[in-house]
């Protein structure tokens, strides 16, 4: 549940992008805002079971380089301030989602601008949860 938290708005993103042309304008508003619509719902979920039962959540994906006295993996971490912060990105991101939609309709590259914003979201939430300094720099200069 936690690591779909954050990789529900980076497919997405993918989806949007790559496939934006196939899924039409409204297919690419639906899927970037159903996946932050999810993503909302899943973070109110742990934030009642990290925040509020405070049981804070550490998950190790892969170990990406091991030698003798370094060792960075892609982890991520879940505490109380960690939930907190991202509870209010999906919720400020899934609301600028759902008002661009009219918003932008006129936009002759919408698919696009969905695709980025997610992109942003996705890049924000792997800032806040990494586990590691090389996670967080990976969250911070993916969306850019």
């Amino acid at each position: 549940m936690y690591l779909s938290i954050i990789f529900l708005p980076l497919l997405g993103s993918i989806v949007s992008g790559l496939l934006g042309r196939k899924v039409g304008v409204t297919g690419s508003q639906i899927i970037t805002c159903t996946s932050l619509i999810v993503s909302s719902f899943l973070i109110t979920v742990a934030f009642y079971e990290v925040g509020i039962c405070a049981s804070p959540v550490a998950i190790d994906i892969i170990s990406w380089l091991d030698i003798e006295i370094l060792s960075i993996s892609w982890s991520f971490y879940f505490d109380q301030l960690t939930v907190s912060l991202c509870l209010a990105v999906l919720y400020c991101s899934t609301l600028i989602h759902i008002y661009s939609v009219d918003y932008l309709s006129t936009d002759p590259h919408n698919q696009r601008f969905f695709s980025y914003l997610s992109a942003f979201t996705a890049g924000m939430l792997i800032l806040i949860c990494g586990g590691n300094l090389f996670v967080m720099f990976v969250g911070w200069i993916s969306p850019a």
